[in-house]
């Protein structure tokens, strides 16, 4: 009998260390899998954050520069108006000339402020065109009243 139960739990026994080893293996190919997809998941939370960083300045870049695309525009549409005559002012014995010069800024064609008036005393053959452009508020490049096409008038009939 004892013929014929010891092959049986022999190979009972073979059975069971077979399982273990390789239920063991499985648990160490398992474990290096799990390994492997967490260093690749945090590898991909890395670059996500990365992008994300990279993607919030581009943003931020692109943003500025549309505001100053913006602003240049805005201020590419600002004019300046100017005007400028000569005073004479008369009492008694006394003749004065003086330069008057009158400016003001527009967006298109809306008027963003009122006529600032400058005025100085002339003297004898003094140069108006180097007084005027010393004269000017504004560093930007005038545009003349003067020199501004002439519209035609609406005439009621």
């Amino acid at each position: 009998m004892l013929w014929v139960l010891l092959p049986g739990f022999v190979a009972v026994a073979s059975g069971l260390l077979a399982w273990f080893v390789t239920q063991s293996r499985m648990e160490v190919r398992l474990a290096e899998q799990r390994e492997t997809l967490a260093e690749t998941r945090g590898a991909i939370a890395a670059e996500r954050q990365a992008l994300e960083i990279s993607m919030r300045a581009a943003v931020r870049a692109a943003e500025e520069t549309a505001k100053r695309e913006a602003f240049d525009n805005f201020l590419a549409e600002i004019k300046v108006e100017q005007r400028h005559y000569t005073r004479e002012n008369r009492m008694l014995m006394n003749s004065r000339k003086s330069l008057v010069l009158q400016e003001r800024m527009y967006f298109r064609n809306i008027p963003l402020s009122d006529w600032i008036e400058h005025e100085i005393v002339l003297d004898d053959g003094a140069d108006l065109e180097r007084l005027v452009r010393d004269m000017t508020v504004f560093d930007k490049p005038v545009v003349n009243i003067a020199d501004a096409p002439k519209r035609k008038q609406l005439v009621a009939g």
